[in-house]
């Protein structure tokens, strides 16, 4: 199981509207998430910077598997909308430093 960490921008307007496309998460979008390997995934916001925590049996496999599904792909047209594109996240996610055992 991975643990993986990534962060993405919103754009400046779109903050409402991100809430409200995340209050309920497309049926098909959550079955292709689950069948590629996610076991949790979570988002936090902190004024437009978003952070996600991903457990996921293999976070490249999951990639993989996602780059044609049609139900991803609806999603991310969806929500690209809303977030900066000038903001490029780490492919691999963030990077962990610590952690208390």
């Amino acid at each position: 199981m991975q643990r993986i960490a990534l962060r993405t921008r919103l754009k400046a307007d779109a903050v409402e509207e991100y809430e409200k496309v995340h209050a309920v998460i497309p049926e098909d979008l959550d079955a292709a998430l689950r069948e590629g390997g996610v076991h949790v995934w979570r988002i936090w916001r902190d004024g437009l910077d978003l952070f996600h925590y991903v457990e996921v049996e293999d976070y490249a496999r999951l990639q993989e598997f996602l780059r044609d599904n049609p139900a991803d792909q609806a999603w991310q047209a969806r929500i690209n909308l809303l977030l900066d594109a000038d903001f490029d996240p780490a492919a691999g996610g963030l990077h962990m430093v610590w952690e208390l055992p």
